[in-house]
């Protein structure tokens, strides 16, 4: 099964997480398929907190990947800060 998760990088007390595609069997920061995006969770107002390729999530979710709980949650920050704004007329 291929699952859609957070692999952690970043020094100690530092995290910074890589959004991968990896085998449901390999370790949590070994071997992946494919890095789909990052997540900062320590970004400054001035610095990108996640960014993701939705056009690779969408496929991968289409050929059967299953995304982790927290991969899930940024999906839908993301998608919701990227949404237009309605302009008033």
């Amino acid at each position: 099964m291929v699952v859609i998760r957070l692999a952690r990088g970043g020094a100690k007390a530092r995290p910074f997480f890589n959004i991968v595609v990896a085998d449901k069997r390999t370790r949590r920061d070994g071997h992946f398929i494919e890095r789909i995006g990052f997540y900062n969770p320590i970004a400054t107002a001035t610095e990108e907190r996640v960014r993701l390729a939705q056009d690779r999530l969408t496929y991968w979710k289409s050929v059967g990947a299953q995304a982790s709980p927290t991969v899930e949650r940024l999906v839908k920050q993301v998608a919701v800060t990227q949404a237009p704004v309605a302009q008033a007329a």
